[in-house]
């Protein structure tokens, strides 16, 4: 998703769950990842490509780095680890075909209240064999970023390309909600998981509150 999205969704999430210096931290480590650096060679920050076993790896790593951050005395690391794993987390929802496989169950009619009622872990969608992500069809899909070019660009890539695929903005389409919906509360999700994972005291060190 572009990096504002990215930021207004993390805020939202979390805001009350981290203190106001935390939250700044996982944020711009979050944004941190669309960096130029964080495009290249990395398509596991962004499953792209469909890079889906290395991203859930990624994630793995990350959250990781949380806990062994918080076993010592240390926390800005962990703040910057849960910031990156966050993105990638939210990232799956706007690069892979998720959104369109939890919709087409419903057949055509999700059930209410849309789209704030999908389901961001429904375990079935996400070891489905019809689960892919969008590749990078490189350089048409650099032309994609270029607004003028952007019709031409459609017009040669695949339909399995990340130019067609993404739910990166509003712009996408009535999907774009779906997945925004789904990577708030995989936000949430995933600071849950940490908070049923470390003790109560590195929780509350975690947060900061």
């Amino acid at each position: 998703m572009l990096i504002p999205i990215h930021e207004k969704m993390t805020r939202e999430a979390l805001e009350t769950r981290f203190s106001p210096r935390a939250l700044e931290i996982i944020i711009a480590a979050n944004k941190k990842q669309d960096a130029l650096r964080g495009q290249i060679g990395h398509d596991e920050f962004h499953f792209d490509n469909n890079a889906l076993d290395k991203s859930y790896r990624y994630i793995t790593e990350q959250r990781g780095q949380v806990i062994a951050t918080l076993l010592g005395p240390g926390i800005l690391s962990a703040w910057i680890a849960f910031g990156r794993l966050l993105h990638t987390a939210q990232d799956f929802y706007a690069h892979t075909n998720y959104v369109s496989l939890w919709l087409a169950q419903f057949n055509g009619t999700p059930p209410a209240p849309p789209p704030s009622g999908i389901d961001p872990v429904q375990k079935s969608l996400i070891a489905s064999p019809d689960l892919h992500s969008g590749k990078l069809y490189l350089p048409f899909d650099v032309l994609y970023f270029i607004p003028s070019l952007k019709k031409v660009s459609l017009s040669l890539l695949p339909r399995d390309s990340h130019a067609h695929m993404n739910l990166d903005s509003p712009r996408q389409g009535p999907r774009f909600e779906y997945a925004r919906a789904a990577a708030v509360k995989r936000t949430l999700h995933e600071l849950d998981i940490l908070q049923r994972i470390l003790t109560p005291q590195m929780f509350a060190r975690f947060t900061d509150l």
